[in-house]
Parts: C-alpha cells; structure tokens; sequence
C-alpha cells in the first residue's frame, strides 16, 4: 500500500476514534455533574435543584451522577460571573440560576460581567402557570389587604435578602410603585430565616413563590398563619385566590404598568437551570433534551408535587426568547427600574 495511503487512513481511524470519545455517552459515563445553588439550603431553588438531581441523571446519555453544592453569595452574580468567565465549560457544573439576574446586565449592572444570551439554557421548571409571587403578610399582623396598605400610620417591615434577589425587588415595587405603605428590611440570607424572622415577629412579611412558601413551610400556609395581599407574575388572579388583587390591577399609570412588566418577566422562566456558555454543541443539546424529558416523567412530577413545586417546563429556546424580549424593554423603563433596585 502507498505510504501516503496508510498515513491518510490511520489518521482517519484516528480522528474516528478521537470522534467517538467526545460523544456524550462516551463522555458522561462515569462522571459526576455539580449542580451549583447560589442559595441557602431549604428554600425553592434548592429543593428544585435537589428534584433535578434525583431524576435527571436516568435521561442524560451515559447516565452520570449529579450532586448539589450550596454557594449562597451576592444574590447569584458572582455565580453568574463565574459561569461566564471561569467555569469549566464541559458540561459537567450546571446552576439553577437567580431568575431576574438577566435583568441586571440588561440594566448595564457593573457587577453583571456576564451575557445571559450566552449562557447554555437548559429550561425552566416553571413557567408560573400554577403559580404566584406573593406578598405574604403574618396573619396578626395589623393589615389584612393590600387596600389596609394603603393607609397612613408606621410602615409595615418586610423581610429581604440581597441585590439580585426577587424578593427585594418587589418588596421595592410594592413600597414604591404600587404605593404601599412597607419598609423594607434587608440582609436575610434567605427566604427560611425571613420566615423565621416572621414568626418572631422581628418582620410582618415578605415577598415569596407561592410554590415556595407550600413547599418549605406548608404549616403555616395550610393553617393560615400567613396571607396574600398582592400577587405578582399574573395577568389575571389565580382561581384559589379570588380576592386577592394582581399587581398590576393597584397601578394606572402606563409608566407604572411598563415597569411592573420588565420586573415580572423572570417569573415566566421561574426555575431555570443553565450550564455556562460555549458547552460542545452535541452535550449541550443532550443536556437541554434529558431536561424536558425529565420534566415529562411521572416519577419526576409525582416527587415535585410531594415537594411541593409545580411543573409547567419550558424549554430553553423559550427562556432565551424571554431573555430577549427583556433587551426590548424602552431605555427609560430600563433607567426607572435600575434606579429603583440600586438603592
């Protein structure tokens, strides 16, 4: 055989076999992927996280192992950073991102050093349509409805955690563009000590999933020690929750209703799971594909529901269609709601 020939044919043989070794099969089998949780254990991005890491695994190709990895910091942005600028990017460290960090680069955010639309999107458990993002009052506590809010006397203290994060948003929104009358406590690490902090009475209430609050603390919802005053990332209010007014029913100002949109948009994509970006085309779309596979499982939802998270998955184009739907929002929109959560 011609020496050229045999050089041209043990290359290809080789480029073969180097070709079978980075199938996703190949290159998950044996390996384990680290879910990152840029909160603290307990609450609902946690135990989605967990959920995932019990079931995901059976549909991924080669069936690796996934743990879970607690890394509460900054509301998420130093993981986001991470993930955009630092993180192996095999495929095998994923993260249930903060929901609304995509909006802090939108915002031009100097912490934000990270390009969502870059990032690999896996889906989102949730699409919120079995779902609300509550203002959760103690049911002692001196209102009763987001109409007693309105009214003059000593501010309603509502417990908070840090910039990034959902809840100190909207506790925002709802002291400074729905007009109620709240005070906002920050610095919680998370959504179990303001609960906490609810009980003892050092707070009135908060801003939470509703998902969240039935599956962390379902005694308290189901024996009614707590009450919704306002529900967020609606359009119109939930059949449960008749009387309870959506936000965007307490604004009238057009200004007030554009902004109130910008905020809710993470809601539709509430639980996303992402990998960092520029993960090999053909891992990305086993990852993305054993996600929604996974969302389908009767197992998989017959656990979410014993947790208590409602499934209404979405795929991961969907989430970047939201994203860039975000980037559509008016400069001045843009400026008002900057202002609002730099505080």
């Amino acid at each position: 055989m011609n020496v050229r020939v045999m050089i041209a044919a043990c290359l290809l043989v080789a480029g073969s076999a180097a070709q079978a070794q980075t199938t996703p099969e190949t290159f998950f089998k044996g390996k384990t992927i680290n879910v990152i949780v840029p909160f603290t254990a307990g609450g609902i991005n946690d135990l989605a996280a967990r959920l995932v890491a019990r079931h995901m695994p059976a549909y991924i190709p080669g069936k690796p192992g996934m743990v879970v990895q607690n890394q509460p910091a900054a509301g998420g942005l130093a993981l986001a950073n991470r993930f955009a600028n630092a993180v192996e990017k095999d495929g095998l460290t994923l993260s249930i991102m903060g929901r609304a960090l995509p909006q802090f680069q939108i915002m031009g955010d100097p912490n934000a050093n990270f390009d969502p639309l870059k990032f690999t999107w896996l889906g989102s458990l949730s699409s919120y349509e079995n779902d609300a993002y509550l203002l959760l009052l103690n049911s002692t506590a001196a209102a009763k409805s987001a109409a007693d809010l309105k009214k003059p006397g000593p501010a309603l203290p509502l417990g908070a955690n840090r910039t990034g994060s959902a809840n100190v948003t909207f506790a925002l929104i709802a002291r400074d563009v729905l007009k109620l009358n709240v005070q906002v406590v920050r610095g919680f690490p998370g959504a179990n000590d303001i609960t906490l902090a609810m009980q003892r009475n050092e707070v009135e209430g908060q801003a939470i999933d509703l998902s969240a609050i039935v599956s962390s603390q379902r005694e308290l919802w189901t024996s009614k020690k707590v009450r919704p005053v306002v529900q967020f990332g609606r359009v119109t209010r939930m059949a449960d929750m008749p009387d309870v007014p959506t936000g965007r029913e307490l604004v009238s100002d057009k200004d007030d209703l554009a902004l109130l949109t910008f905020a809710e948009l993470p809601f539709f994509m509430a639980l996303p799971f992402a990998g960092p970006p520029d993960i090999p085309a053909d891992r990305a779309k086993a990852l993305q594909g054993a996600f929604m596979d996974m969302a389908k499982d009767k197992a998989f939802l017959a656990d979410a529901e014993k947790v208590g998270i409602d499934i209404s998955a979405i795929d991961g184009e969907k989430v970047r269609k939201l994203i860039e739907e975000a980037t559509r929002t008016p400069p001045d929109v843009l400026a008002r709601f900057k202002k609002l959560v730099a505080e």
